[in-house]
């Protein structure tokens, strides 16, 4: 009988580079990291068939920490990019990592297409409420009543974003909601997010503890949601229409949409061949 080769095996450490991390002390973008790798490992996915893309922000940081191919985008373009690449080469596993101004403010309206094209993607969004790269500023998610930013020290008066009832609509096939200070179950439904063909979209509450200090009770104020996931979109809308953004540590929504994979005409030729394809 002709044996099997074996899979080889890999440790966290093995996704991760040699540079440190500077976030500040406390911040939850750590545990994230560490789960991502975790997840990777897990996997066992060869490094050099990961790519890991960001945009801009503290969290965006992230695919320099990591010895897999990473690309550090434009503020807000991080989807548009990621989605290119995965559709150039479906061999890779895309990974997406930014915050919430990053994914639901400047890059809102890529997050909204995203979800719809139900690319291959693992979209892995750092929520902390709050700006914190630039000092402190109010995000999309910010609660109304927030007064600790300068430039809203009334509150914003507007209600939040919510990600995960936008994403649901727009076609997002995999949802999750997990807590950075639980980073072993984070691992976890990262793995499952990765392994769920489509766009999957994973909102991590990852606490700023320097420009909200409060946060730092968020590890005693989330909970493990009570429900299992769902594959009905409609009570899954229900569900995260009465949630109060707390409920963590599960997978809360799986489609079973087929995912955007484009057939492409072989473009082997020369680059005047390909010009003539353009011209007007």
């Amino acid at each position: 009988m002709e044996s099997c080769a074996q899979k080889k095996k890999y440790a966290a450490k093995d996704y991760k580079s040699e540079l440190k991390p500077i976030w500040c002390p406390g911040c939850g973008d750590y545990t994230v990291l560490n789960a991502i790798t975790r997840a990777l490992a897990e996997l066992a996915l060869p490094p050099e068939e990961v790519a890991v893309v960001s945009g801009i922000g503290c969290s965006s940081r992230i695919p320099a920490y990591t010895s897999v191919y990473g690309f550090h985008g434009v503020h807000g373009r991080a989807l548009p990019v990621a989605t290119g690449l995965k559709l150039a080469r479906p061999d890779l596993t895309v990974l997406v990592t930014g915050g919430d101004g990053d994914g639901f403010s400047i890059g809102g309206n890529h997050f909204l297409h995203a979800c719809r094209r139900n690319v291959d993607l693992t979209y892995i969004v750092m929520d902390n409420q709050v700006y914190g790269m630039t000092k402190g500023q109010a995000s999309p998610t910010t609660a109304p009543d927030w007064e600790g930013s300068k430039l809203t020290p009334e509150g914003t008066g507007i209600n939040p974003f919510q990600p995960l009832v936008v994403g649901l609509a727009s076609g997002a096939n995999f949802i999750a909601r997990v807590s950075s200070s639980d980073p072993v179950n984070m691992a976890r439904i990262i793995v499952e997010a990765i392994q769920h063909p489509g766009f999957s979209l994973v909102q991590v509450l990852s606490p700023c503890v320097t420009f909200r200090p409060e946060q730092a009770e968020w590890r005693d104020t989330v909970r493990t949601a009570v429900v299992d996931y769902t594959d009905d979109a409609a009570r899954a809308a229900r569900r995260l229409m009465t949630d109060d953004g707390f409920n963590v540590g599960k997978v809360l929504y799986k489609g079973s949409r087929p995912p955007f994979r484009p057939e492409f005409e072989n473009t082997n030729g020369s680059v005047t061949e390909l010009e003539a394809r353009f011209a007007l």
